[in-house]
């Protein structure tokens, strides 16, 4: 007999940081496929800074989970039992089944993983929807140029350590920001960026600008906040500012308190003539193929390295989510729902 269905769904709507008791765990019978349809067991689940996001009501590029629904997430699963011609039990997918350890699909938004030598939890990672996000967001944004110097915060998260990685093959100066002095080692001695400046530090301003001292091109935007302000009076003429992510505003309720900094980032915008763009990875949908097979390349070559922060068990994926919200994370937090194997 098929275990029950474990199942995490969003319980009620966080009011700022989300609480373990915005979740609820609940055990339901597995389902069982129809006509055209595969069950698929969740190996590995992407966590990642969006769902933030997806737990509030307010109107955005995707629609909110519900209450007592699922919560919403990328997986790697393994196909159990299979009516789908396409699909044979043994297959390896990835797709969007969320916060459970089986689903049913009918492979709309579905495909099939080959990793190669690679963990298939690269699909949810350097090879999936972060890794993509970095290379289409820089090279179609950022369009980095030899020479140039960028600036990427979370430099050591599944995004920015890709971000700066691909810069550097490009010819660019990096220079990353993240919350830690080990964070700051790895994404200069493992990653190979020029710099890196520990943005808790209490001349991180200063340093910043010591670290470009010929003004910054590329700011690569996940953050927001301290680190933003920072990089506004560096910004060069025509430099680009792809914005991908908002981390430090995710869990803010109502106005900060802090000075409104805005007349200052438009006044940039204005005199140096800056092209701030924000995108969401969907929108290059249609070079999936090209990210796939120049990131596959890099990574095999050893020009691009990646970290993964994992973490045992369905249960723990909401202290997880938490935890990531607060910088706790090293990585890109993969989730271990079931066995690769058997």
């Amino acid at each position: 007999m098929r275990d029950k269905n474990k199942q995490i769904l969003l319980a009620r709507r966080p009011q700022g940081a989300p609480e373990p008791g915005d979740f609820e765990l609940v055990k339901t019978p597995a389902p069982e496929p129809g006509d055209g349809e595969f069950l698929a067991r969740t190996l590995y689940l992407s966590l990642d800074p969006y769902m933030r996001g997806r737990m509030n009501a307010e109107r955005s590029y995707s629609a909110p989970v519900k209450i007592g629904g699922v919560m919403e997430g990328g997986t790697v699963s393994r196909v159990e039992v299979s009516n789908h011609r396409d699909y044979a039990a043994g297959d390896i997918v990835i797709g969007r089944a969320g916060w459970q350890e089986y689903a049913l699909s009918n492979g709309a938004g579905m495909r099939k993983v080959r990793a190669g030598n690679l963990p298939l939890s690269t699909a949810l990672g350097v090879l999936g929807m972060p890794g993509m996000t970095a290379y289409t967001g820089l090279l179609n944004i950022g369009q980095p140029k030899d020479g140039d110097t960028l600036v990427v915060a979370a430099a050591s998260g599944a995004v920015g350590g890709i971000v700066g990685q691909i810069a550097r093959i490009k010819g660019c100066r990096v220079v990353g920001v993240a919350g830690s002095r080990q964070k700051c080692r790895y994404v200069v001695e493992e990653l190979g960026f020029d710099a890196c400046l520990n943005h808790h530090d209490d001349d991180f301003e200063a340093a910043l600008a010591a670290a470009c001292p010929d003004g910054v091109d590329i700011y690569f935007e996940n953050v927001a906040g301290r680190v933003l302000r920072a990089v506004i009076p560096l910004f060069n003429f025509f430099a680009r500012m792809p914005v991908c992510g908002l981390i430090s505003q995710y869990n803010a309720v109502g106005p900060s308190g802090e000075p409104d900094h805005l007349p200052a980032l438009m006044r940039a915008m204005l005199t140096n003539r800056i092209a701030m763009r924000g995108f969401i990875v969907t929108d290059f949908a249609a070079q999936q193929d090209d990210f796939l097979r120049d990131v596959g390349r890099w990574v095999a070559d050893g020009r691009i390295k990646y970290r993964e922060h994992r973490v045992a068990g369905l249960e723990a994926a909401p202290q997880a989510l938490i935890g990531l919200l607060q910088g706790e994370n090293f990585g890109k937090v993969i989730v271990e729902v079931s066995p690769a194997s058997g």
